[in-house]
């Protein structure tokens, strides 16, 4: 049973707070360079360095370390996906083609810009529409508190059991098919279609499965053969424990980015497009930001408040404008919630398993009644 009240829209000047956010898009658009760029390659340079250490040392034996770099480099290549698949680097003067998004892991590319479970296709529009569309909606395939209803049937161990599974497993066991589910759904509306499953199972093992298992633990093990049947068993050991690593790096940060028993799920739409970003404030948290390193730790995924305002911006530039989007929050009295990914873990383990419940909805002002018209004077 939900407690909390609404959050009260009545109190927020929404138009000026949106004005407000209109003129610091403006500022962020004229401020875009080469700068952004050199930060884009500099991150990039960290993930492949990562990866080359990882694979280096990989066919030693099983260790955590090859296991780690390898993880974290996979790791990378989602923040890369993130923010570039977003077009946030497609209005920067100067940017190489293959770091746009109508360039960057489509086609062949995908293998080499961002080989993961997920078809790339499938994810921008599940992510980019859906969920940057209808955040905390019935809409957004990412709601996890609608997600995890099932799961809430089972007794409490089973329920930390399964959470704790999907940590492990979760881009290969929920992202991958429900992408694909949705952007085959969009295809047959497009299509004048009835939604149909028939040779999705197909479609997932072939386009999502076989691709990256043969690449990471099949040929990534292999480069290891000249060091002999044990360079090639402790590479793939490394290769299975950083997909481990990956995992569970990313479920930590992704997850609680729109969970928790403080922030608002929606039972309807927005009634404007200033209560649209107010939305995205109550409906987003951030986590510690500030320096490269603290937001590299975290996917860039730290600054999710400023991310659903701005979707469509470069890395360094979260970095720029939360503070200045902080203070706006604080100046219209919009709940700005900022805490260690560790406590927004809990929050959100606490919510998939039915220990806590989100906020839900909006209450707007009362429109203003007309004032009764004199009864007209009979003749």
């Amino acid at each position: 049973m939900h407690t909390t009240p609404p959050f009260d829209l009545s109190t927020i000047d929404l138009e000026a707070f949106h004005a407000d956010i209109k003129a610091l898009r403006r500022e962020i658009d004229d401020s875009l360079g080469e700068d952004d760029l050199r930060h884009l390659y500099k991150l990039e340079r960290w993930g492949r360095a990562c990866t080359a250490l990882g694979m280096l040392s990989a066919g030693l034996a099983p260790n955590p370390a090859s296991a780690l770099l390898l993880g974290v480099g996979r790791s990378t290549r989602w923040i890369l996906m993130h923010h570039i698949g977003h077009r946030g680097y497609d209005k920067v003067p100067g940017v190489p083609a293959r770091y746009t998004s109508k360039v960057f892991a489509r086609g062949k590319r995908r293998f080499l810009d961002w080989c993961d479970w997920i078809l790339p296709e499938a994810w921008i529009y599940e992510h980019n529409v859906l969920h940057h569309s209808y955040t905390g909606e019935l809409d957004d395939r990412d709601l996890i508190e609608r997600n995890t209803e099932e799961l809430r049937e089972h007794s409490m161990p089973v329920r930390y059991g399964l959470m704790g599974l999907l940590a492990l497993t979760w881009r290969a066991s929920y992202y991958a098919p429900s992408t694909l589910e949705v952007y085959r759904e969009r295809h047959a509306e497009r299509d004048g279609k009835a939604p149909s499953k028939e040779g999705q199972d197909r479609e997932l093992w072939l386009r999502c499965y076989l691709p990256y298992a043969a690449i990471h633990f099949g040929l990534l093990p292999l480069c290891h053969l000249p060091l002999g049947p044990w360079g090639v068993f402790s590479a793939f050991c490394n290769s299975l424990m950083a997909e481990v690593i990956t995992n569970v790096h990313t479920f930590c940060v992704i997850g609680p980015n729109h969970t928790g028993d403080d922030l608002y799920r929606f039972d309807d739409r927005p009634a404007s497009r200033a209560e649209f970003f107010v939305r995205q404030v109550i409906g987003s948290v951030n986590y510690r930001t500030g320096g490269d390193l603290v937001d590299f730790a975290h996917l860039w995924l730290n600054y999710q408040i400023e991310h659903h305002l701005f979707p469509d911006i470069p890395m360094r530039k979260y970095q720029e404008v939360q503070p200045k989007v902080k203070a706006l929050c604080e100046k219209y009295g919009i709940p700005y919630v900022q805490e260690s990914v560790f406590s927004r873990v809990k929050k959100m383990v606490d919510v998939a398993v039915g220990k806590t419940s989100m906020r839900r909805g909006v209450r707007r002002a009362e429109p203003k009644k007309a004032a009764p018209q004199a009864a007209a004077l009979s003749v």
